[in-house]
């Protein structure tokens, strides 16, 4: 009996971005794939929803709004003049949709953790099991995700400075935390995009929105991503994840799912993930595929209750919002500072100095708004002259692309350090 035909051309009503159409049947079915649906269960801001309630929004919802901002691009571009067929429209907005798939849990959290290989390379490495899924469909996409196709301008689109990622996420996650200063005029720098020499550049009258959007950016690092109290957060959930990891080594009992088992008992290098090697009956990016948000909050649960001191006390803290005390500074503490908040720790509630160390955390976060010796934004003035966007614009882009350092100092708030 023959299966009625699949209507794939849906449309998603977007909180942020409002109707956004799936015109493509392949984008259609990389979001039915199980490695895009896993997306779902992984939080775009990481354990930021501890500070802002409402940011529980998702990598999957952002990767949807991409593509909507990359169609949008691409006709904006194209009424300009700019040649882009649509097989390469296709093949970009593909590229873009799958550009996070490779995210561990709670997004970039917990990437050097559980891992040692970077969330891109893990993206890509997914690519290529999809394009072989796929037939080759994706090779286009590919091509273009890695910056190995012809036309430049097509991987700025997904990469750069100025691509649809940032677009998204700054909107995204101003609107799902309620920090105002993040909104940005997409759909005017949408319309402002241009391209000169296989180049993606902006449009001389988009230069105010582009100097909006950078702001914004350098705002939304300060008050959003790099928060102290996040920065808290996150540095409490690695320490519980490496305790866990360590005890596992040591052969000690340590509850977690079957997914999280896997990567909690082997020590997992880039080389076994491009060759994808098999465990336990699975290939490793199968296993990858499979471990999501879910796979560490449940685990944490049971750990609140586990006979080891550490990873207890470190799990309970975190369930009940508990977090370490966090101050930011223009200069790293002292050794003296830190040997004194080691002692006390030992002290007052581990009594094991080798264990000290997990309830302090010490390092440094930077915030650079705009990289211009990476990568510039080149604006195109009426007479057909390319300017970078800090010779075009009265804002001194030079102190905004400074990259700004501050010191964190983490640990119990009980902690009587007089």
């Amino acid at each position: 009996m023959k299966q009625p035909l699949l209507n794939k051309k849906k449309i998603i009503n977007d909180p942020v971005l409002g109707f956004i159409n799936l015109q493509s049947e392949l984008v259609f079915d990389l979001v039915e794939h199980p490695y895009f649906q896993r997306l779902r269960r992984i939080k775009q801001l990481g354990l930021s929803y501890l500070v802002f309630p409402g940011a529980n929004h998702t990598r999957f919802e952002h990767a949807i709004g991409t593509t909507h901002l990359m169609r949008q691009a691409i006709s904006a571009l194209q009424l300009k003049g700019v040649k882009i067929s649509e097989k390469e429209a296709e093949a970009v907005t593909v590229a873009i949709l799958l550009h996070d798939i490779g995210h561990a849990p709670f997004s970039h959290v917990l990437e050097n953790t559980l891992v040692d290989i970077s969330h891109e390379e893990i993206s890509i490495l997914l690519m290529n099991e999809l394009n072989n899924h796929f037939a080759g469909k994706l090779d286009l996409a590919i091509e273009i995700f890695t910056n190995k196709y012809k036309k430049r301008f097509l991987h700025q689109l997904v990469s750069s400075q100025l691509d649809m990622d940032r677009l998204d996420y700054l909107s995204r996650d101003s609107f799902f935390t309620g920090v105002v200063e993040g909104t940005i005029g997409i759909e005017r720098i949408i319309k402002m995009l241009n391209v000169w020499n296989d180049q993606l550049v902006v449009d001389e009258k988009g230069i105010y929105s582009i100097e909006k959007f950078l702001i914004s950016r350098r705002l939304m690092y300060w008050q959003v991503y790099l928060h102290k109290t996040v920065v808290s957060a996150e540095f409490l959930l690695i320490n519980v994840l490496k305790r866990a990891k360590e005890l596992t080594a040591l052969r000690t009992p340590v509850f977690a799912t079957p997914t999280l088992n896997i990567f909690l008992t082997q020590k997992l290098t880039a080389k076994q993930f491009n060759k994808n090697e098999e465990i336990k009956g699975k290939s490793i990016l199968s296993w990858y595929s499979l471990l999501d948000d879910n796979d560490i909050l449940v685990s944490i649960k049971e750990w609140q209750n586990h006979s080891d001191f550490t990873l207890s006390f470190l799990a309970k803290k975190l369930l009940n919002r508990e977090l370490f005390k966090t101050t930011l500074q223009t200069k790293p503490p002292t050794k003296l500072l830190k040997e004194k908040i080691l002692s006390k720790i030992t002290e007052q509630i581990t009594d094991n100095e080798h264990l000290s160390d997990y309830f302090l955390m010490t390092g440094e976060i930077t915030n650079s708004a705009y990289n211009y010796r990476d990568e510039s934004i080149k604006v195109l003035g009426k007479n057909g002259k390319l300017k970078e966007i800090g010779q075009a614009s009265d804002i001194n882009f030079a102190e905004l692309g400074k990259t700004v350092r501050k010191y964190y100092l983490c640990y119990p708030k009980e902690l009587d350090i007089k």
